[in-house]
């Protein structure tokens, strides 16, 4: 059973940065498309960033340029490094695969706010 454990998030002040971790366990990590996904309060989850085995990225347009997605295939972890942040991106932010399979962790919580 694979298991996704998301960490990093925080209160941070518009403007400021954070970088997520998400651990995974199992062999298929490395050969499979990961994802940073995010749910904000009363909206649906939505896919914010994904990255390949291969490391090829793809980013949200609401992302592009402030966010940067990167793997370490060696540790099973995907990072997400998160520059000027603004208000909306506050949510519970999940990594899964693209598209998602695994059972959802608990996620982490990014709350950008003066």
């Amino acid at each position: 059973q694979v298991q996704l454990v998301e960490s990093g998030g925080g209160l941070v002040q518009p403007g400021g940065s954070l970088r997520l971790s998400c651990a995974a366990s199992g062999s298929e990590f490395s050969i499979n498309a990961m994802g940073w996904y995010r749910q904000a309060p009363g909206k649906q989850r939505e896919l914010v960033a994904s990255i390949t085995g291969g490391g090829s990225s793809n980013y949200a347009d609401f992302v592009k340029g402030r966010f940067t997605i990167s793997r370490d295939s060696g540790k099973n972890t995907v990072y997400l490094q998160m520059n000027s942040l603004k208000p909306e991106d506050t949510a519970v932010y999940y990594c899964n695969l693209v598209p998602a399979y695994y059972t959802w962790g608990q996620g982490t919580q990014v709350t950008v706010s003066s």
